[in-house]
């Protein structure tokens, strides 16, 4: 009789031998069950249900949902409250009405039955019967009291429903606090969800309130349990024996560049000019001989997989006393390392490597700031002085690796980085942009050199790892992005395999025109997000055939497992049992650090949003110059230069014409005067309004742009009107 690791065969027998759905004991007879096996089958087709690998029916019968109209998979909400389920094993999405979400909340696993109509946009449409996975059970929102009741108005804009708190269970909370509600089960979709509150997060306004309510609600663990912080002692203790077996360079001369507010430095950057070559050393903190697998403190760094960085906190993926201390590369202190050095020509071509366990000692922390201003001619500062000789020949070399890097096709999207200053009573003091200077590139290329060397290592000796891939694009949002930019004046022609340079190219030709900013955004919203995964496809952003993530374990698990395994290489070979499991292990990592990565990126962007909105709440009625990011159907957004924000103009605000939406254009067309608000224009626009709450600014026009008729033979629009 098959076991539980055998329940694809089953699945198979079905499909293949069933016509039919059947009940479970008629089941067994048809698998051919004996009686002392029956209550292992039963478990295995009870865990088979509880994956939706297999429905059961009213009357207890059990078939496959793809023979019976129905389908399983993951449902997003939106927020206009429709949803989508994205299929088990395909890449179909089923269109689902919010009057058909059952009781489902976004991210949960649910059974649904296709209707024979179709949905939105072309999709197949269903509605929800169950239930699968509750993947939602705590959500974060704010807290009111009502006569005789409490509920809890949900921060998530794609959950539809109020809560209600149950009676005595509102604990400590009062009006309008922003706290937790733990979901209790929800059945009845007449009724609304309710639950208890576990947590008081504070009134919104109050210091730290803002980013703790997103730590909650992207479920980020901000204190490590005692037994990881005990381990993470333990092991710092001591490690001087560690030192004698390895290579000791505390002799080269080496120095990190971070940000001046950088508390964790886990790389640090040397160099040797050799026979006229070039011998790069990149050193990077050896977290793996502090955090050894199967600890309690690597499966507490696997389940965060990543460490967040807020506008006024970090939620670390290790305990400090490793990521702020012994792991940290910081100068004059020996520290354990994994060093790559790799050698140049003249031209930027890789002679050859070497990887290898070693001892350094920085000789500066260094800060980009300090470092452009060498760069741009002024007096070193103190600690530059010591290191001008290595710093002018790494800038001579980084210029020569991203030159070459360029001309064969990898994509440099120049994009700004936003920038939220805090003041010690953590308030927001200012916000913009992070300028990106040749210092930032210098230690870029560095990066991207180590890592793809250490790609290389692995590929070339046939060893599973896990790579950091990004797929090509796919067709309909090619065709999309070239459209789209036609209204630019610029012609994009698109193809299925076009290569990498096509697109590189295209970033040249708008390099320093007013639009070069917006169409860099357009274009990388038009590819894939990289991924981890032991199946090596390259990566196509950057032109490489091979790449990973070698230089940060400090803050990503990636980085640290790939570590761990370059420890594990005798002559060219894992040890035989690890090779064995490993494509299981890498691709369970990959699949999990990618989702985590993804995560924390989103909590990242709903923080500094935050942070940009609560900034400008106090700047009602002042006037920025901005550029049009966006247009839907009510209205269009702008990028203000200056603060670095974004804000919405609705339609209902141009109070000077009616305002058609011309979705295919990507503008607003005057019906009457013919005063055309583009993608790409400059306007001059001032702070309405402010909702802090909804993270939403409103603005409105001051200076429109510059008169622009529409084309002849298009100023009749179809579109909304106002």
């Amino acid at each position: 009789m098959p076991s539980r690791k055998d329940a694809k065969w089953i699945l198979e027998f079905i499909r293949g031998n069933s016509d039919r759905p059947m009940k479970l004991k008629e089941l067994a007879r048809a698998v051919g069950v004996k009686s002392a096996e029956y209550a292992r089958f039963r478990k295995v087709i009870k865990e088979l249900l509880a994956e939706g690998k297999l429905v059961k029916l009213k009357r207890g019968r059990i078939g496959l949902p793809d023979q019976m109209a129905l389908i399983t998979g993951t449902l997003s909400i939106t927020r206009s409250g429709f949803g989508f389920v994205a299929c088990d094993g395909g890449d179909e999405e089923i269109f689902i009405a919010a009057r058909d979400l059952l009781t489902a909340f976004d991210g949960d696993r649910v059974m649904a039955r296709l209707k024979p109509k179709i949905g939105f946009k072309g999709k197949r449409e269903g509605v929800i019967l169950e239930v699968v996975e509750r993947r939602t059970k705590r959500l974060v929102g704010r807290f009111r009291k009502a006569r005789g009741y409490s509920y809890v108005v949900p921060e998530e804009a794609n959950v539809q429903r109020d809560i209600y708190v149950i009676k005595g269970q509102a604990g400590h909370a009062r009006d309008g606090d922003m706290v937790v509600i733990e979901l209790e089960p929800w059945v009845d979709p007449a009724l609304n969800p309710e639950g208890k509150i576990i947590e008081r997060l504070g009134q919104p306004g109050e210091r730290g309130v803002d980013t703790l309510t997103i730590i909650r609600r992207f479920e980020l663990p901000t204190e490590f349990p005692r037994e990881v912080q005990a381990e993470a002692d333990e092991v710092a203790a001591d490690w001087t024996d560690e030192m004698k077996k390895r290579r000791d360079l505390t002799g080269v001369t080496l120095f990190t560049i971070d940000p001046a507010d950088a508390r964790d430095f886990d790389d640090a950057v040397s160099l040797e000019i050799i026979d006229g070559n070039y011998r790069l050393g990149v050193h990077i903190a050896d977290v793996s001989h502090f955090v050894r697998g199967n600890t309690k403190l690597d499966r507490e760094a696997f389940d965060r997989g990543t460490s967040v960085y807020f506008p006024d906190r970090v939620v670390p993926m290790l305990p400090e006393k490793l990521s702020n201390d012994v792991c940290s590369l910081r100068p004059n202190r020996k520290r354990l390392a994994f060093t790559i050095f790799i050698d140049f020509d003249q031209r930027g071509r890789v002679l050859g490597h070497e990887l290898f366990p070693s001892v350094i000692k920085s000789r500066a922390r260094l800060t980009y700031d300090e470092v452009q201003e060498f760069f741009d001619g002024d007096q070193p500062s103190d600690r530059v002085a010591r290191v001008t000789e290595e710093l002018t020949a790494l800038r001579q070399l980084a210029r020569i690796l991203h030159k070459r890097r360029l001309e064969d096709g990898s994509l440099d999207f120049d994009l700004p980085e936003a920038k939220i200053i805090m003041d010690k009573k953590g308030n927001v003091a200012e916000i913009g942009n992070r300028v990106r200077t040749e210092s930032h590139r210098l230690v870029e290329e560095f990066m991207l050199a180590a890592n793809r060397e250490v790609a290389l290592h692995f590929f070339r000796d046939a060893l599973p790892i896990l790579y950091r891939v990004h797929e090509r694009p796919d067709m309909e949002r090619l065709e999309a992005f070239s459209h789209l930019i036609q209204g630019f004046g610029y012609r994009f022609p698109v193809s299925p395999q076009m290569p990498t340079r096509d697109f590189a190219r295209f970033l040249g030709k708008v390099k320093g025109k007013p639009e070069e900013e917006l169409i860099n955004e357009l274009m990388l919203r038009s590819m894939k997000k990289a991924i981890y995964q032991p199946s090596n496809i390259g990566h196509f952003g950057l032109a490489f055939k091979h790449y990973l993530h070698f230089t940060s374990p400090i803050r990503r698990y990636p980085d640290l497992l790939v570590h761990r395994l370059l420890k594990q290489i005798k002559n060219g070979a894992y040890p035989v049992r690890l090779a064995q499991k490993l494509g299981v292990v890498l691709t369970h990592a990959g699949e999990r650090t990618s989702l985590l990565e993804r995560r924390a990126m989103e909590a990242e962007r709903e923080a500094v949003k935050a942070k940009q909105v609560d900034y400008m709440s106090g700047r009602l009625g002042e006037e920025y110059e901005g550029v049009i990011s966006g247009i839907i159907g009510f209205g269009f957004f702008v990028r203000l230069i200056g603060p670095g924000c974004e804000g919405l103009v609705r339609m209902s605000t141009l109070d000077d014409d009616y305002y058609l939406y011309d979705e295919a254009g990507y503008r607003m067309v005057g019906r009457r005067k013919g005063k055309v608000y583009r993608l790409g224009d400059k306007v001059r626009v001032g702070v309405m309004r402010v909702n802090v709450e909804a993270r939403e600014i409103d603005l409105f026009v001051v200076s429109p742009p510059p008169a622009k008729k529409a084309a002849k033979g298009n100023r009749k629009v179809k579109g909304k009107r106002k």
